[in-house]
């Protein structure tokens, strides 16, 4: 993080950070983007691609932290935007009862969820979107999958540290078990 992030309420710096992850949980949003038809039936569902640190390619969905003094509507809403852009045009639920808690540990094996820099839980949430989706800030594209297409062994070998899992149990939520 740069220098600027020090003095934005609710960020911290790139040190304090890392000493936050090795002490407690962090809290986390997550969204999965998905197109709707005009009976609220999921129709395609939104899956980032990005290049990790080591250079690995791979799908993800929208997440991020909440931050210090965020409610964790304006952070999901924050994270939509930035991932996803300005006009994406996300509705999100008027209930934010995340269809499920995902506890990612550093230490793999204890859930389905392995994040090795921390401890965080992420309350996870399906976010119809409507407007145009471009993705910005480390996601190098923004690819729609049917539902039957984001279940494949083939995307779902593309998502690490569990978003694989969470995308599944994202669209049994919704209905589509396939």
């Amino acid at each position: 993080m740069s220098d600027m992030t020090e003095t934005t309420p609710g960020w911290l710096s790139s040190d304090d950070l890392e000493q936050a992850r090795a002490r407690m949980p962090i809290l986390y949003v997550e969204a999965v983007p998905v197109r709707v038809d005009d009976s609220g039936e999921v129709t395609s569902i939104g899956l980032l691609l990005r290049i990790g640190p080591d250079g690995t390619v791979s799908r993800t969905l929208v997440s991020g932290r909440v931050l210090h003094h965020e409610r964790v509507r304006d952070a999901l809403l924050r994270h939509l935007e930035k991932d996803l852009g300005p006009v994406a045009l996300p509705r999100v639920p008027t209930s934010l009862q995340p269809f499920t808690v995902a506890e990612y540990f550093p230490t793999q094996g204890i859930t389905p969820y392995h994040d090795p820099r921390q401890h965080a839980v992420s309350l996870a949430y399906v976010v119809p979107v409507s407007g145009d989706c471009r993705p910005r800030q480390d996601a190098l594209d923004l690819v729609w999958f049917s539902p039957q297409e984001a279940l494949s062994p083939a995307v779902q070998s593309e998502m690490p540290g569990g978003h694989g899992v969470l995308l599944k149990q994202a669209l049994a939520h919704v209905g589509c078990v396939v």
